[in-house]
């Protein structure tokens, strides 16, 4: 008999202390809670004693969450429709806040935070054109909308936004078609107008090319004839130097080149007087008196 009221009281015992101590870990937060309502918002962690049947402990993860969100549809400036994916990290920074606004939930959470990050998209995105939202201000879009967050998720949701990132932007299929006909006309039309100031710059280089040839032809044909000229005097030069030494020789050495360009041809007949002076070195192999 007195081992089973032992045993009862030692089975009480453990009852009480299993509903009367509770451990929260370094990666949790948790709220007390005394008949539903909250008496208690941040807990550290650690051992901790509550009073049992009476009070409650809610316990949540306190690392980083991800809220993947759902493709949504946003206009740009110039109103053009992109189809963007994105995703946030949060993670809870108040406890008591994040239990009364979400009964504890993370589901819920994520889906207002969804919601919140869904409509500063279509105010960021509506606020800049296509490029600016691909690629230009891209960084800066998400930085903006991450401080945006940030001054209500906390005291609304109790939640921090730790930051927002864009996964992919689509064009949508239904105007795919017309963007992608729109981007190779502008780029044909570039094209074209790469091609033209190439064909300007060609026609310039070859004008100024054919320009120099001819500078350059001139110029030779300048310095040839100079150089021919200069030969010229130069011959007619030793020319006159040599007549003025031996003049009958001179004269002497041009009948006879004459001679032989005058008979080179059988064909040809020439009707001469013999005693003309043309003959003067032929008639005895002796110059004239």
């Amino acid at each position: 008999m007195r081992n089973s009221i032992l045993a009862g009281l030692v089975f009480i015992v453990v009852v009480l202390a299993s509903n009367s101590l509770f451990v929260i870990k370094e990666t949790e937060k948790a709220v007390m809670l005394q008949f539903g309502e909250l008496v208690s918002e941040s807990i550290a962690p650690g051992l901790h004693l509550k009073l049992p049947w009476v009070q409650t402990v809610r316990i949540f993860d306190a690392r980083i969450q991800t809220e993947d969100s759902n493709p949504e549809r946003f206009l740009t400036l110039e109103q053009k429709a992109l189809e963007v994916d994105s995703y946030a990290k949060w993670r809870i920074v108040d406890e008591g806040q994040f239990y009364v606004s979400t009964r504890g939930s993370a589901i819920t959470a994520g889906n207002l935070l969804a919601s919140r990050i869904n409509d500063g998209l279509r105010d960021q995105i509506g606020a800049r054109n296509l490029q600016e939202v691909v690629a230009g201000e891209r960084d800066q879009l998400m930085l903006d909308l991450t401080t945006d967050l940030n001054i209500t998720t906390a005291a609304d949701i109790g939640i921090e936004v730790i930051d927002v990132r864009v996964k992919r932007i689509d064009l949508p299929d239904d105007v795919r078609s017309s963007v992608y006909e729109r981007m190779i006309t502008e780029r044909n039309r570039e094209a074209q107008e790469i091609r033209s100031r190439g064909d300007e710059l060609a026609i310039g280089i070859i004008a100024d090319a054919d320009r120099q040839a001819t500078i350059f032809e001139a110029e030779a044909y300048r310095d040839a004839e100079k150089a021919r000229g200069e030969g010229d005097a130069r011959a007619t030069s030793v020319y006159a130097e040599a007549y003025s030494k031996d003049p009958e020789f001179f004269a002497f050495t041009r009948s006879m080149s004459s001679y032989r360009e005058t008979f080179s041809s059988k064909a040809d007949v020439f009707l001469l007087d013999p005693d003309s002076d043309y003959f003067k070195y032929l008639k005895n192999g002796t110059t004239a008196p």
